[in-house]
């Protein structure tokens, strides 16, 4: 019976001597930040006063000119707050660290100097081998910011723009209800003489909670489904107070469905958001009700729903009108950069009180769950699988 392969050498594997404790020496840490452009992607990671905070310490910011201008900060701020403005591009991606809000392109990682430390998010679903192949042959160090965990064990990146989507799911129902975008004309709250809007909300999770927090501010009656108790409960509580609630039986759904002005679906899944809502009930809900899928980006839980653009963001089917639009905390940019760069900012400031990113990576937990390629090797399990590649445990990898 032939042995497996190990990806070790013999000599890997065999025992080392003990290594003392190093002693940590702050070091000065030089970023780049290029213009995003990704479709629609307004987002920058870094605002002036960030950049200010990181500039006071010792450390450099070359940023790419425009790159804060879809999100209402420009070049003067950024110049004011210390970092310095170019035109040129590849100068940006030639800086030790690359800062961004998207994966960079594979024409990107060609400009990326070898060895460099990449922070972006890494949308899984949405790669190709390619660009692992490419980050692994320049030998990036690379770090996924929605895999970064805090000290409670949680996912700040994500958490915080789902609060965004969350929030901003009930504004923009509130808007598309408007007779001038072609709604109903019904107002999203409650005044007085008039019955309240009926909103329901598919998914307890963080978008849920806080799609049910706009909503009951501007006064409307919601109903929130989910099949885990555990999360109705946590919803109820961190709400302070009762609201309709219920696991996802197919006819208390139908009900509140076929009575209800506006649907937030914000459920999730593993690989796939769960299609929750079938063509059936949709065709059953009300003439004008408006159904925001924020679940779209893992393909939507409602089956009718289609992806659309911040251009051209509603279609009408079944007379109901949907909202379909993936990265909906994108039309917020400027709220968003803010969220993004208060996570970003403490950790840069970290990594270069370590004295460099391979120090914080040894004391940080929560920043190596983020780690999915170190000098070129992959050490993201759910990566390797996904594509067939090879990986590595980090912990084998950083003394």
């Amino acid at each position: 019976m032939d042995q497996p392969i190990s990806p070790f050498t013999r000599e890997q594997l065999l025992p080392k001597e003990e290594t003392l404790e190093i002693s940590k020496e702050k070091g000065a840490l030089f970023i780049g930040i290029p213009k995003e452009n990704s479709f629609q992607e307004k987002r920058v990671c870094l605002t002036p006063d960030a950049v200010s905070a990181l500039t006071s310490n010792g450390n450099l910011v070359l940023i790419e000119s425009g790159a804060g201008d879809n999100a209402s900060f420009n070049d003067h701020e950024y110049s004011e707050a210390g970092a310095e403005i170019t035109q040129d591009r590849a100068k940006v991606f030639g800086c030790p660290i690359i800062l961004k809000v998207e994966p960079p392109t594979l024409q990107e990682i060609d400009l990326l100097s070898p060895k460099a430390l990449l922070i972006s998010a890494i949308q899984i679903k949405m790669q190709h081998k390619d660009y692992f192949q490419k980050l692994s042959e320049k030998r990036i160090t690379a770090l996924g910011f929605e895999f970064i965990k805090d000290q409670d064990g949680a996912f700040p990146a994500v958490r915080q723009l789902s609060e965004i989507a969350g929030s901003a799911s009930i504004l923009i129902a509130s808007e598309i209800m408007s007779i001038t975008n072609e709604g109903n004309g019904l107002l999203l709250g409650n005044i007085s003489g008039v019955p309240p809007t009926e909103v329901v909300i598919i998914g307890a999770g963080t978008v849920g909670e806080f799609a049910a927090r706009s909503a009951l501010g501007l006064g409307a009656n919601i109903r929130v489904f989910d099949n885990s108790i555990t999360k109705l409960r946590n919803l109820q509580s961190n709400l302070g107070r009762t609201i309709y609630t219920s696991t996802m039986q197919p006819k208390n759904l139908q009900k509140a469905l076929m009575r209800c002005d506006v649907a937030i679906g914000a459920a999730k899944g593993t690989n796939r958001a769960p299609i929750l809502v079938d063509e059936t009930l949709v065709e059953q809900m009300k003439s004008g009700a408006v159904i925001i899928d924020v679940s779209i980006d893992m393909g939507g839980c409602f089956e009718t729903s289609e992806v659309t653009s911040h251009d051209n963001p509603t279609f009408i089917k079944h007379d109901v009108i949907h909202y379909c639009v993936p990265n909906i905390p994108s039309r917020y940019a400027r709220t968003s950069s803010v969220s993004m760069s208060n996570i970003f900012t403490p950790y840069l400031l970290k990594i270069a009180e370590d004295g460099g990113v391979e120090n914080s990576l040894r004391f940080d937990k929560g920043l190596k769950n983020g780690l999915y390629f170190y000098h070129g090797i992959l050490t993201n399990k759910s990566i390797a699988e996904w594509f067939d590649l090879v990986c590595r445990d980090a912990n084998l990898l950083i003394f």
